[in-house]
């Protein structure tokens, strides 16, 4: 039986969307700070999912202990992987090094789907998240600055917050959010983003900018990534293992090279071609399906 539209070109389109948060980020990030940016855009989401699910006549999740999880996987996935995220990055960490610390996830999240969910942590797993790993120091490695600018303990400090939250949020959700409906699941998670961020925000100038490029930018975070890409990455979660969705996001900094090529025209060096080859392979090795083992009286 073949597989459905969407299962096939849900992975694709996650990695193609999710790749675009280190751009939008990049343009919206002047004219804002950091914690005031993504409550803006948190609250600016809400209203368009509820409407989502009013159209869509979704079922809201009446137990409080499923309300509780959806809000403790928001604070983990969006609260503090994208504040880490946003206030490395605007305190000078450059996007090589942010995206190369993103890149780590996959491994932390198979481990942690291993030891929380009992899922198999096989040799092909293990043996593409080192391939991935080799292919993204190779994409990365010739954008960081050799006097690492803006790398310093506490921006490396934020980024690894938010890696290990988003490592530790997607098996919270494969764990403890199976059966909620995506939308309600996700307007929960938006609450709980919020609690992280706005008591952040108290610290910051709420002094804006409202520039057509911040607008843009605002408006591509909320509908595309906030909305899309979330929607997509729960799908995921919920129809595959975590160890497998997770290899997805060894993708994303490939794409946003490729992105940043025809966008702010960063050129790409043979070294980093041949290490999108590496992580295109690493990708390919991990979601590979076993071949199944035909019974003992077949002919």
């Amino acid at each position: 039986m073949s597989k459905p539209i969407l299962a096939t070109i849900a992975p694709g389109l996650f990695v193609l969307l999710w790749s675009t948060g280190f751009i939008g980020s990049k343009l919206g990030a002047p004219y804002a700070d950091p914690f005031v940016f993504l409550s803006l855009r948190y609250i600016a989401v809400l209203p368009f999912l509820l409407l989502i699910a009013v159209a869509a006549r979704t079922r809201w999740p009446s137990n409080p202990a499923a309300i509780g999880h959806c809000i403790v996987t928001g604070m983990l996935v969006h609260g503090i992987y994208l504040g880490g995220v946003f206030w490395a990055i605007d305190r000078g960490m450059p996007a090589g090094a942010s995206a190369l610390m993103v890149g780590l996830q996959p491994v932390l999240t198979a481990l942690a789907a291993g030891w929380l969910l009992r899922e198999r942590i096989g040799p092909r797993h293990w043996a593409g998240m080192g391939v991935g790993s080799i292919g993204l120091v190779l994409i990365l490695g010739p954008k960081l600055g050799l006097d690492g600018s803006g790398i310093t303990l506490a921006t490396i400090g934020a980024m690894a917050a938010a890696v290990l939250a988003m490592s530790l949020g997607t098996v919270y959700q494969k764990r403890f959010v199976p059966v909620t409906d995506h939308v309600p699941a996700t307007v929960w998670q938006y609450v709980g983003a919020l609690v992280v961020s706005l008591p952040f925000t108290l610290g910051e100038s709420w002094s804006i900018e409202w520039s057509a490029q911040f607008i843009f930018a605002i408006a591509w975070l909320v509908l595309v990534l906030s909305i899309g890409a979330i929607l997509l990455l729960m799908y995921l979660i919920r129809a595959g293992a975590v160890a497998e969705v997770a290899s997805l996001f060894y993708l994303v900094p490939v794409a946003t090279t490729i992105e940043s090529y025809f966008l702010f025209g960063e050129r790409l060096a043979l070294i980093q071609i041949a290490g999108m080859g590496l992580v295109v392979a690493a990708i390919l090795l991990i979601r590979r399906k076993p071949a199944a083992v035909p019974p003992a009286d077949a002919v």
